[in-house]
C-alpha cells in the first residue's frame, strides 16, 4: 500500500481518495497520448517520404494544442468547474482519436496533423483542469508531493502507449521491411494505405477508450475548490506577472518540456545511427520510462527530507552531465547516456509545477494555463532540433561538427533547456 501520510499532515485524505484515483488516471491518460505519438515522427517519416523537419510536424500539432487551448481552457473552469473541464477534456480528447480514422481513409499527412492538434485540445483542458485540482486536494505544505505521486502515474501510461507503438504498430509497419523509397508508385501505394491502416487503429481504440472514462467520471461526485474571488481574467494575469516565481517556473516549464520531447523523439535517430531499427529502439525508449517512473517515486519520497529547489538544482545538474555524455560519447555509451536522462527529467515537471503555484490561490487556475501553455517548448524546440538534422541531407550522420555526428550535435538543445531548469532550481532554493 501507498503511505499517504507525511507525519502528522495526510498527502491524500480518506474523504477525497476516489476522485483522487480517478483524477490520477488521467495522468496515464495523456502519457499513453503522448508516447504513443513520439514514435510517429519516425514512422510518418518513412511511410509519406518526409525529410526530418516536415516529419517534426507531428510534434509541432501534438504539443501546439497545448499553447492554442490552455488559456480558454482555464476561463472554462473559472466559469464552470473543474469537472467540467476534465469532461470537456475528455470529450476533444476522444473526438481527436476517433478522427484517425478519416484521415487514414483520405490519407492525407495533414489530416493526421489536425486530429492530433484536436487531440490536445483535449489533453490540455484534462492538464489545466488536473494539475491545480490534485494541488488543491488538501493540505498546500504537501502540495507538490501530491502533485509528484500523481505525476508518478503519468509514465505508466505512456510505457503503455511505449508498448501500443511497438507491438502493434512499428512492428507491423510494411514500409519498415524493405527499402520503400526504391518501390514503383503503385507497390507505394498499397503499402501506405496498409500503414496508415495500422497507425490509425490503436487511436480509433483510445478514443472509444477516453469515452467511457468521460461517462464514468461523469457520474461521479468530485470535489469543488472552495475557494473563489471575483477578479477578472486580466487582474489575475496582471498579478501572476508580477510574481518572480511564477514567471521563472513558466520559462523553465517551456524549456523543460522542450528538452523531454526532444530527448524522447530522437532517440530512435539517434539510435538509427548505431544500426538499431525503429522497433528494437522502442526497448530503450520504454528504459528511459523505467527509470523515469522510478525517479518519480524516488523523488517524491526525498521531497520529505529535501527542499524541491534543491533537489531540482541537483537532477538538472545530473541531466547537463549525462546530456553531454550522449552528444560526445560513441557508440552505446552514448545511448545509454540518453536513456539515464530520464531519471533527471522525473522529478522536474510537477516540481516546477508546484513551486510555480505555491501560494496563488485561486490564480492558480489561470497560473495553470500558463504552465501548460508552457508545453508548447515541446513543439518548437524537435522542430528546431529537426532542422539540425537536416544539415547535410536527410540522413542522421550526414556531416560531422565538433567531432560528432549531426544527431549528436542536436542534442545541444536540449543541454541548454536543462542549464535554464537548474538555474530555476538554484533560484527556487531561495523561495521555499
Amino acid at each position: 500500500m501507498v503511505d499517504f501520510s507525511n507525519g502528522q499532515i495526510p498527502i491524500v485524505s480518506k474523504q477525497v481518495l476516489i476522485p483522487f484515483i480517478l483524477i490520477t488516471s488521467l495522468f496515464a491518460l495523456w502519457g499513453f497520448a503522448n508516447d504513443i505519438t513520439n514514435p510517429m515522427v519516425s514512422a510518418f517519416k518513412k511511410i509519406m517520404e518526409l525529410d526530418n523537419f516536415q516529419a517534426s510536424l507531428v510534434q509541432l500539432a501534438f504539443y501546439g494544442g497545448y499553447g492554442t487551448m490552455a488559456l480558454p481552457a482555464a476561463i472554462f473552469i473559472k466559469r464552470y468547474s473543474y469537472k467540467k473541464g476534465i469532461l470537456m477534456g475528455l470529450t476533444l480528447y476522444a473526438v481527436g482519436a476517433l478522427l484517425f480514422y478519416p484521415a487514414a481513409v483520405y490519407e492525407q499527412y495533414y489530416y493526421f496533423l489536425a486530429a492530433l492538434y484536436i487531440l490536445t485540445f483535449g489533453l490540455a483542458f484534462l492538464e489545466t483542469t488536473a494539475n491545480p485540482y490534485i494541488l488543491a486536494m488538501g493540505d498546500e505544505r504537501t502540495a507538490t508531493q501530491r502533485l509528484n505521486l500523481a505525476q508518478a502515474f503519468n509514465p505508466i501510461g505512456a510505457l503503455s502507449g511505449l508498448f501500443v507503438a511497438q507491438t502493434f504498430v512499428l512492428g507491423a509497419l510494411q514500409s519498415d521491411d524493405v527499402n520503400f523509397s526504391a518501390l514503383t508508385e503503385d507497390a507505394k501505394s498499397v503499402i501506405k494505405t496498409s500503414d496508415l491502416l495500422v497507425i490509425r487503429d490503436p487511436y480509433v481504440a483510445l478514443g472509444a477508450f477516453v469515452l467511457l472514462m468521460l461517462a464514468v467520471i461523469a457520474f461521479v461526485k468530485m470535489p469543488e475548490n472552495m475557494e473563489s474571488n471575483q477578479s477578472s481574467v486580466w487582474e489575475s494575469i496582471k498579478r501572476l506577472f508580477k510574481k518572480e516565481r511564477f514567471v521563472g517556473g513558466v520559462i523553465a516549464q517551456t524549456f523543460y518540456v522542450g528538452a523531454q520531447i526532444m530527448c524522447w523523439t530522437y532517440i530512435y535517430q539517434y539510435a538509427e545511427i548505431l544500426g538499431i531499427d525503429n522497433q528494437t529502439t522502442v526497448y530503450y525508449a520504454m528504459s528511459a520510462l523505467g527509470v523515469f517512473l522510478a525517479g518519480r517515486w524516488i523523488c517524491t519520497f526525498l521531497l520529505k527530507y529535501i527542499n524541491s529547489g534543491k533537489l531540482l538544482l541537483i537532477l538538472s545538474l545530473g541531466a547537463i552531465g549525462c546530456t553531454l555524455g550522449a552528444i560526445f560519447i560513441h557508440g552505446m555509451g552514448g545511448l545509454y547516456s540518453l536513456v539515464a536522462i530520464s531519471f533527471c527529467m522525473s522529478l522536474m515537471f510537477p516540481t516546477i509545477y508546484g513551486i510555480a503555484l505555491k501560494g496563488l490561490g485561486d490564480d492558480a487556475k489561470y497560473a495553470s494555463a500558463f504552465l501548460v501553455m508552457a508545453i508548447v517548448g515541446g513543439a518548437i524546440m524537435p522542430s528546431l532540433q529537426g532542422l539540425i538534422l537536416d544539415i547535410g541531407g536527410p540522413g542522421y550522420k550526414d556531416v560531422s561538427i565538433l567531432g560528432v555526428p549531426e544527431v549528436n550535435f542536436s542534442f545541444f538543445l536540449p543541454l541548454t533547456c536543462y542549464v535554464v531548469v537548474a538555474l530555476y532550481g538554484y533560484r527556487a532554493i531561495r523561495y521555499n
